[in-house]
């Protein structure tokens, strides 16, 4: 059987513990415990507000960044891209790109007025030896 003073003493280190982790300066249970509820409260603000930051630093990399989708077909790619904001020599980028992955461009279709979105149709360049 615990005795009561066992309690008395498991119950004192828990506030104390309680205490240190909400970096409460209370003395009696009723303030230590009062601090422990502001303290998390305070936690789940932060919490939230971490949430809310992510779902936005999420939500502008998703735009920032494009999407490319490559489709082999019989003797060419067929190849997308797109970003939600047009950025400022991104189809020369990808044209350099293209070059320097040996693709020769044989048709392709730009949009850049608010998005950017390229879709080309291209080929392997044969090289001569």
């Amino acid at each position: 059987m615990v005795s009561r003073e066992q309690k008395r003493a498991a119950m004192y280190k828990k506030l104390q513990i309680l205490r240190s982790i909400t970096n409460s300066h209370a003395h009696d249970k009723a303030s230590i415990i009062l601090d422990a509820s502001n303290y998390i409260k305070d936690l789940k603000k932060r919490v939230e507000k971490l949430n809310q930051d992510v779902s936005t630093a999420a939500s502008l990399t998703s735009q920032n960044f494009p999407t490319i989708r490559v489709e082999e077909q019989e003797n060419h790619f067929l190849i997308k891209v797109f970003t939600a904001r047009n950025c400022h020599g991104l189809l020369v980028f990808i044209l350099q790109a293209f070059e320097e992955l040996g693709l020769e461009v044989l048709q392709a279709r730009v949009s850049t007025s608010d998005s950017f979105l390229l879709e080309a149709i291209a080929t392997r360049v044969r090289r001569h030896v």
